[in-house]
């Protein structure tokens, strides 16, 4: 705690005024130079939200609102890669825009993906001003939560805190100026960027504790290099420094990880990057999801790296049908393709989404590097009965049809031999191509629930009916819905005891060899000790086998699914010894939080040949 005399000697060196030269350092600097016919919306704090920009020579200009519908917002927010428009605004302030207007009487079918090959007048064409130029609300992808309004708080604050805090907001006795400057994408008249400038009067005695501003001792000013986007952000960043608490929000956080990692501030960089983790959800485009994932991998972040890719593995089904999918990179589909926690119907399901995103992709992925995709699916895993059909329904066959032969020789062959049959060193079981991931479709799953700790009888959700006979033939509707995960729907008064049988293994061979299993969730300890067992924690799974498994080289690595809410997958837990504890988000941290812990448990059969 501070004495009295402690806190004048703080008022008096926050009174100091240095003098030096000037420091200037760049960061956050990641942005990539405007091309022709590029959109954005400005002025506004809200990433989906502001006036309407277009690029073209060398400037950015603005649309005016003659003419302009729901159609042309449509096109301009898919562009942004928004799920889609929320609405038009007219009348709005979003500051003074100084360019040129270069669109007017636009006129879009909706069906574009680019504003630029709409129907307009010509560029610079126009009788409108300033006051008359267009904005727009797009989508975020959430029904639930506005991208704007989810706000998690962070609390690392001592005594002083908001003592602290007044001083940075009154801005009394500041004796170190922080200029901050963002790039707009426009060339002055000399050829020099255009940048938008803003200066924070700061207290150099309390900046000095962070290693980045103590670089500059002796100088009165810095100038700090920001993307255009985080700009509006440093503020809160800098008050954070003098108070410990901020406030982070879905369009926030990235821009505040990025600032902590760059200045120095360990503890806030870890803590937004658990919240990433309650983030993740909240987008059902995936858009944010896939730009954190490249946000990680730029920044070596590993851990944010494998947590947005375990993510979009357990939602695998729901990424392949989002607005985000075409806009996966390589990297980032190879990563989930050679993953064996990837939830999905069957093999075949990833082979046709594989393949239809290296057609949308078209001539801009070669050769050598589709194959080097398709190679990481797993065809001995793909049901025999649709092995048969690839070679005439596959888009892919003929330009891969020596790949294609090769693996799905491999397939046929472990579809009607044993192991011990395939000699050839080739046939290595230890091979990823032999091990199953998640797959969904019947016989290999059941369900229970919806379920929620606040009820004690089943919660309807909606969750989409999961009809096996048209698996690979689905769509989502609309873009601004909610994307629900496809799994069989519950009757709304389930058992808790359910019984299912299943092949041995997936392999043609043990086909009409099956295996009889009875799951069961307690939820409390009377169900448990009933059933003769001792649990721990509530609820729990039991997933056991009901008659004698005779085959030695097949070993069962089963699993449970919680789905939140019939919307997102939020845990995968294994089976140890038949059980499993179903976390919950008062028992245990959940990988991804579930309101009301309202979740539907699928149970998931994997055999795996040893």
């Amino acid at each position: 705690m501070l004495t009295h005399q402690n806190l004048r000697a703080l008022w008096l060196l926050l009174l100091l005024h240095a003098s030096g030269r000037a420091f200037k350092f760049g960061v956050l600097k990641t942005h990539h130079e405007p091309r022709e016919g590029d959109v954005r919306l400005f002025g506004s704090k809200n990433i989906s939200e502001g006036r309407v920009e277009i690029y073209h020579d060398g400037k950015w200009g603005t649309v005016c609102d003659d003419n302009w519908g729901m159609a042309d917002a449509q096109v301009l927010c898919r562009q942004l890669n928004f799920p889609g428009a929320k609405s038009i605004v007219t009348g709005k302030d979003y500051g003074q825009a100084p360019g040129p207007i270069w669109l007017d009487d636009i006129n879009c079918n909706g069906t574009e993906t680019h504003l630029v090959t709409c129907e307009f007048k010509g560029w610079g064409e126009t009788d409108c001003t300033h006051k008359e130029d267009v904005g727009v609300v797009c989508e975020t992808g959430s029904t639930n939560v506005d991208i704007s309004d989810s706000t998690h708080s962070l609390d690392h604050s001592i005594g002083l805190s908001d003592f602290l805090g007044q001083i940075f907001d009154g801005g009394d006795g500041c004796d170190f100026l922080i200029l901050v400057q963002s790039p707009t994408g426009d060339k002055q008249e000399d050829g020099s960027p255009e940048m938008v400038k803003k200066t924070i009067c700061a207290h150099k005695m309390i900046l000095s504790q962070i290693p980045f501003f103590n670089a500059s001792v002796g100088d009165a000013t810095i100038t700090v290099n920001l993307s255009l986007s985080c700009q509006p952000h440093f503020t809160s960043f800098i008050r954070y420094i003098y108070t410990r608490k901020i406030d982070v929000t879905l369009s926030s956080a990235l821009c505040l990880h990025q600032m902590a990692s760059n200045f120095g501030l360990k503890q806030l960089m870890e803590d937004i990057g658990r919240l990433f983790t309650k983030i993740l959800p909240e987008d059902s485009s995936f858009h944010n999801q896939v730009s954190l994932y490249k946000y990680a991998a730029e920044t070596k972040d590993l851990i944010l790296q494998e947590n947005c890719v375990q993510y979009m593995a357990w939602n695998y089904q729901n990424l392949t049908g989002s607005p985000a999918w075409s806009s996966l990179s390589v990297g980032l589909l190879r990563a989930l393709l050679t993953r064996s926690d990837l939830v999905v119907p069957d093999e075949y399901f990833v082979l046709e989404s594989a393949e239809r995103w290296i057609t949308e992709k078209g001539d801009s992925i070669s050769l050598e590097t589709q194959s080097d995709l398709l190679r990481h699916i797993r065809f001995p895993m793909i049901p025999a009965e649709k092995l048969y059909g690839i070679e005439s329904s596959s888009s892919l066959y003929t330009a891969h049809k020596n790949m294609y032969l090769d693996k799905m020789l491999k397939a046929f062959q472990f579809n009607v031999l044993l192991f011990s049959n395939l000699t050839n060193p080739k046939f290595n079981k230890e091979n990823d191509d032999y091990q199953p991931r998640i797959y969904t479709a019947e016989p290999w799953s059941i369900t229970f629930g919806p379920s929620s700790r606040k009820s004690s009888s089943p919660v309807q959700t909606q969750v989409r009916p999961y009809n096996n006979r048209q698996a690979y033939n689905y769509r989502y509707s609309g873009y601004g819905g909610s994307y629900g995960y496809m799994v069989p729907t519950p009757s709304p008064y389930q058992t808790r005891t359910k019984s299912f049988s299943t092949p041995i293994h997936n392999s043609l061979i043990f086909k009409d060899t099956t295996i009889r299993w009875q799951a069961n969730i307690f939820r409390n300890k009377h169900e448990c000790s009933n059933s003769g067992l001792s649990c721990e924690s509530f609820p729990v799974a039991k997933l056991a086998p009901q008659s004698y498994i005779t085959q030695r080289n097949i070993l069962f690595h089963n699993r449970v699914v919680l789905i939140c809410q019939g919307k997102y997958v939020c845990q995968v837990q294994d089976f140890k010894d038949n059980m499993a504890s179903i976390s919950t988000n008062d028992t245990q941290v959940l990988p991804y939080p579930c309101p009301d812990d309202q979740f539907t448990s699928q149970f998931v059969v994997r055999p795996a040949y040893v």
